[in-house]
């Protein structure tokens, strides 16, 4: 009897919300009341077109619980007609004490040194480590892969997790996400199965048409 057939990947297209009045100045891990600005409602708009140009559109769009990702998410699903789900491994990372600090203030802390050189090795005060952020990503991606075998669905989500999950299909080290770049309604494309994992692309803020989705 031959084996049986392992599922086909699912692409994980992972969108970075767009801007907010905060954006580059603050750190505002999950503190609700964040909205997008003008400015990221429209870089939604436009990232909702390019993805809906896809010859392979997405069957499913799920985002973090925060105001900005699910505000981010709407005008995809909408041009995609599918619906918002949220899931809660797409969350941003959990600072703690630093949720809310001015991004100028922490960079003069000690530890702010380790969060850019080691950043495996640090967890921040009251909150969540990177290693923690990285495999709760992870899993969330994996899970919905599994949902969605064979297709390709959207996930918007935070820099540093979609920073991490780059990482963790590349098998690049963890110590080394903060180099990877991704700006706001930028896409990243991750193809994810039981047998193969690809980087498609990262931080793509231009036509998607040329991306290889199988």
């Amino acid at each position: 009897m031959p084996p049986p057939r392992l599922p086909a990947p699912a692409v994980c297209l992972l969108v970075r919300h767009g801007k907010t009045p905060t954006t580059g100045t603050t750190l505002p891990g999950r503190a609700k009341g964040l909205h997008l600005s003008d400015e990221g409602r429209a870089q939604a708009e436009a990232v909702a077109a390019r993805i809906a140009e896809l010859k392979k559109p997405p069957v499913a769009v799920y985002a973090s619980p925060l105001e900005r990702t699910v505000e981010t998410a709407r005008p995809i699903a909408a041009a995609l007609g599918l619906r918002v789900r949220t899931d809660r491994g797409l969350l941003e990372c959990d600072f703690g004490d630093w949720t809310g600090g001015e991004l100028k203030k922490l960079a003069k802390l000690p530890e702010w040194n380790q969060v850019q050189r080691f950043p495996s090795g640090f967890r921040f005060p009251g909150g969540e480590s990177f290693t923690e952020m990285q495999l709760r990503i992870m899993a969330s991606i994996d899970r919905l892969a599994a949902t969605h075998p064979g297709t390709t669905f959207v996930a918007v989500s935070h820099a540093d997790p979609i920073k991490a999950a780059v990482a963790g299909v590349a098998g690049t080290p963890l110590d080394l996400f903060q180099r990877l770049v991704v700006s706001p309604c930028s896409v990243t494309a991750l193809s994810r199965g039981p047998v193969s994992s690809h980087v498609l692309c990262v931080n793509a803020v231009a036509s998607l048409s040329q991306l290889a989705l199988s």
